[in-house]
């Protein structure tokens, strides 16, 4: 998925007409802005490698992230009612993303049904990960966030080919905090108490999950 920006449920014929709406790849270095909140969208991007994350800044200065987002997912959707981006998305290391114009996108998509079944099934899919956030951070005990979170980086990662028990956080016990909606004391505290259970090995930012079965447990009851 990393090498194809947009390759789900599409044939190969289709794929060949997508070489002419992607063809701009934009390298985004560690700590760079993509894009910025209130800016107009004229594209969306397919994230071909690396992870970044949407954040947004509140009236009182506090920063909020709506997101992490990981090779193979397409970010900027969000910004599509209002044709103006809904957040920034900052580089969580080197990465590199697809640029589709959305008038080229609006062209091709008029000639292929196919893509705008695959565009319907991103933006479905990004409403479905709005509503388990809410439920989330409305429902869920701190523990059971932390767990929901580690299984759901678990399954995205699986799903591109990456291993589903051992991986590496690029974002911060901050931001994972952040996201959500604990205290980053808070995050290092579950961390510790998940590693001395024996559901988890980490060391610094690589995690390796060992009792997935007693991790999702933790939050099974909320969901």
């Amino acid at each position: 998925m990393g090498q194809l920006c947009l390759p789900v449920g599409m044939s190969q014929q289709d794929l060949a007409k997508m070489d002419t709406l992607v063809q701009e790849r934009v390298r985004v270095h560690k700590g760079e802005t993509l894009y910025r909140m209130g800016e107009p969208l004229n594209a969306v991007y397919a994230i071909r490698f690396g992870t970044l994350k949407t954040h947004v800044t509140m009236e009182d200065g506090r920063t909020q992230i709506t997101g992490f987002h990981l090779p193979g997912e397409v970010i900027g959707l969000d910004g599509l009612s209002e044709m103006q981006h809904a957040s920034d998305a900052t580089a969580l290391e080197d990465a590199e993303v697809c640029v589709v114009r959305y008038d080229d996108l609006q062209s091709l998509s008029s000639i292929l049904p196919s893509l705008q079944g695959q565009f319907l099934r991103l933006m479905s899919k990004e409403i479905s990960q709005d509503q388990v956030m809410l439920i989330t951070l409305g429902s869920m005990r701190a523990e059971e966030r932390l767990a929901a979170f580690l299984v759901n980086m678990s399954e995205r990662l699986s799903a591109r080919g990456y291993s589903s028990t051992e991986f590496v956080l690029r974002m911060s016990r901050e931001e994972i905090g952040s996201y959500l909606g604990l205290k980053l004391e808070t995050v290092s505290r579950l961390f510790s108490r998940f590693a001395e259970a024996g559901l988890i090995q980490i060391r610094q930012r690589h995690v390796k999950l060992v009792d997935m079965a007693g991790i999702k447990q933790v939050y099974s009851r909320s969901c």
